[in-house]
């Protein structure tokens, strides 16, 4: 059994699943509180499933990118228990999962993240001849940057800011088809879906450098510089 964890946003999610199928699956708001919400819900899946720690063999944590503090509560507890229980553990794009449903589209699809500060965190993704392709790389980037770039109809998922959404509808007209409201929502199972390919084919991650895909610093750091 695999167990999926994903707390790169205020919206935290963690699944259970059999060679990828799953078994169990929670959503919920987690706002700020992930440290404290993540081991009680991990425990009330696990006995509504009927399982317990010991039956899951491989985990699957979100990398990002997304919030500094939940990218850092998901990756420790992830490789705590990868750690604890001597399974593997592989880490998957965040913006890889948002775009996973849209696959057998085989439209490009650009999942879009809230990055702050006017910016957006972006990637490309593309089923091409039955292969699930990685076409651009996670990157931070502005939407007056992303249209010029856009070329033919695209599928737009993911959180993106209402403002963001009429920019996209104007400029880009029929190419820009976005997926909007609870269609949008980010699910753990497809995260488990992601892994398990991996996990099959033995693509484990090495637990101790392992890190969170931040694509920049957190907007609060600490000055090096020594005042005398």
């Amino acid at each position: 059994m695999e167990l999926a964890i994903d707390t790169s946003t205020d919206t935290a999610g963690i699944a259970l699943s059999s060679q990828g199928k799953i078994i169990a699956e929670l959503t919920w708001h987690a706002g700020q509180n992930h440290t404290t919400e993540l081991a009680p819900n991990l425990l009330c899946i696990l006995e509504q499933a009927r399982l317990n720690l010991k039956d899951i063999n491989g985990i699957i944590v979100a990398k990002g990118p997304g919030s500094f503090n939940g990218l850092r509560v998901g990756m420790s507890f992830a490789k705590g228990l990868a750690l604890a229980l001597d399974i593997p553990l592989v880490g998957v794009s965040t913006l890889e999962v948002e775009a996973s449903p849209y696959a057998a589209t085989t439209l490009p699809i650009c999942p879009i993240q809230n990055a702050g500060r006017g910016e957006i965190a972006v990637a490309l993704f593309q089923t091409k001849r039955g292969k699930w392709c990685r076409l651009v790389e996670e990157h931070i980037t502005t939407v007056e940057a992303l249209i010029p770039e856009i070329n033919r109809r695209t599928i737009f998922c993911g959180r993106i800011p209402p403002e963001m959404v009429l920019q996209l509808r104007e400029r880009l007209k029929r190419k820009a088809l976005i997926v909007e409201s609870a269609a949008g929502l980010r699910r753990a199972g497809y995260l488990a879906e992601l892994g398990w390919s991996r996990l099959k084919s033995g693509d484990f991650d090495h637990s101790p450098t392992l890190e969170p895909l931040y694509l920049r610093r957190p907007a609060i750091t600490i000055s090096h510089k020594v005042k005398h």
